[in-house]
Order: C-alpha cells, then sequence, then structure tokens
C-alpha cells in the first residue's frame, strides 16, 4: 500500500496548483533574467523604512470534503452449470450401490444367523448342564439311599448279630450253671435257701483257671460244696463260635440250693 491512498482530492488540487506556479516563476525569471542582460543598468533608488509593512494575514482554507467511499458492490459468483452426467456412468454407479446394499444386506443377515446360532448354541449348553446336573444329583440321590439301606441293613444284621450272640452266650451260661449244678453235693443241715455269687475264670477249651468268692453265703459249706462242684464239671460248655469265648473268659454266677 502507497502513501497516494491517503491523500485526499483537495491536497491534490493545492499541490497541483503549487507545482503550476513554480513552473510559472521558474518562466518569469527566465524571461527576466534574458531581457534585464539586454537591458541598460537604471539606476536603484532604495527607500529606508523606519517601520516594516505589516505581513499579510495567511490564508487559511477550509479542510477538504471528505466524501465518503462508496461500497463495492456484492459480487456476485456465478456457479457453473452442473455438468450432465452420462449414462453409463450413471448406471455404474446404479449397479455399484446395488451391489454395496446386497452386499451389507448378506453381511447383516450373516451376522443374524450367527447370532441366532450362538443363541441356540447356548441354549442347548444349558439344557444339557441341567440335565447332567440333574442326572449327577439323581446319582447322588440313588446312591445316598442305597448306602443309607446298606447301613440300615448292616445295622440291622448288627442288631440280630447281638442279639443272637446274646441269646447264645445266655444259652450257654445257663447250660454251664446247669452242669455245675449236677456236681453239687448239697451238705447235711443247711438252713434256709442260701446263696453264694462266684467269679469263675475259664480258660478257651472249658477249663476252670480260677474261682472267687464274691459275696458268701453265711453258711460255709454251701459255699465250699459250690466251688468244688465248679472244679469237678470242667471242661465247662462253651460255644463253637470262637469270637463269643471272650464272653466266657470271666464268669459270674449264683446258686441257691432250691432252684
Amino acid at each position: 500500500m502507497t502513501a497516494d491512498r491517503y491523500i485526499t482530492p483537495g491536497e491534490r488540487t493545492v499541490s497541483g496548483a503549487l507545482a503550476l506556479m513554480m513552473h510559472l516563476l521558474f518562466l518569469a525569471l527566465l524571461v527576466f533574467g534574458v531581457s534585464w542582460q539586454k537591458r541598460e543598468p537604471v539606476a536603484m533608488v532604495a527607500e529606508l523604512w523606519s517601520n516594516l509593512p505589516p505581513l499579510p494575514a495567511p490564508r487559511v482554507e477550509p479542510p477538504p470534503k471528505v466524501e465518503p467511499k462508496p461500497k463495492p458492490a456484492p459480487r456476485v459468483e456465478v456457479k457453473p452449470a452442473p455438468k450432465a452426467e452420462p449414462k453409463a456412468d450413471i448406471d455404474l454407479r446404479e449397479k455399484k450401490e446395488k451391489e454395496r446394499k446386497a452386499k451389507e444386506q448378506a453381511l447383516a443377515e450373516k451376522k443374524k444367523r450367527e447370532e441366532q446360532a450362538l443363541v441356540e448354541k447356548k441354549k442347548r449348553e444349558e439344557q444339557a448342564r441341567l440335565e447332567a446336573l440333574k442326572k449327577q444329583q439323581a446319582q447322588e440321590a440313588e446312591a445316598k439311599r442305597a448306602a443309607q439301606e446298606q447301613a440300615d441293613a448292616l445295622k440291622k444284621l448288627a442288631q440280630q448279630q447281638a442279639a443272637a450272640q446274646a441269646s447264645e452266650v445266655d444259652k450257654y451260661k445257663q447250660l454251664i450253671a446247669d452242669r455245675i449244678r449236677r456236681f453239687i453235693i448239697e451238705p447235711p443241715g443247711l438252713e434256709g435257701n442260701p446263696q453264694v455269687e462266684l467269679d469263675v475264670t475259664v480258660l478257651p477249651g472249658g477249663e476252670v483257671l480260677d474261682v472267687k468268692s464274691r459275696k458268701a453265703s453265711g453258711q460255709p459249706s454251701w459255699d465250699a460244696a459250690v466251688e468244688r462242684a465248679v472244679r469237678r464239671a470242667q471242661p465247662l460248655p462253651l460255644p463253637q463260635d470262637p469270637t463269643l469265648h471272650s464272653r466266657f473268659r470271666e464268669l459270674n454266677l449264683r446258686f441257691r440250693p432250691k432252684e
């Protein structure tokens, strides 16, 4: 941007006028100089002034009128008319658009099928898991029931065996008492029906290892007669089951004359 753009029209007029005046003055000086050289010199008369004449008042020019610059007209951009697209290009573009849509639709359908297959797979797996869990629970319940039945059967069998053993023990204790009683020789002069209580130690073969009186009857003759009968009755009868012999290791027997 140059300085000429900031000069107003009035300033241009003044500067033009001053330039013209300077050219005219220079021309007048040239003419005057040439004519002055051709004329004879004239005596110069000088006047002396006591006071200088007043200077002329400076000329005040009115400020130049600034006219507003006209606004430029809005530029209207003329768009070129759209170029007509050839029909072959249109057909190709439509064909590509159809292929794109068909491809997108195929992908969407494939994704939908895969999601549906995944849902069905999870459903089958869940159903199989539930069936396996149900089967496992049924097996556990059956095993528990069988174990309970077996435990009940074993308990019942143990009770039956215990009852049978108790019956067998009672049976042989009675056989032992009856055998000893057959060997008792009742002493004369017994009073009443005294009872003697003995602890008898028996070996596995039925032999008597020891006889001790736990509670005397108060009549020594009866106590001594019973102890002699225990020793004479050996071997004492024992059950054939060897597991029951421990039940006869220590016998507690009671005898009365009148039984």
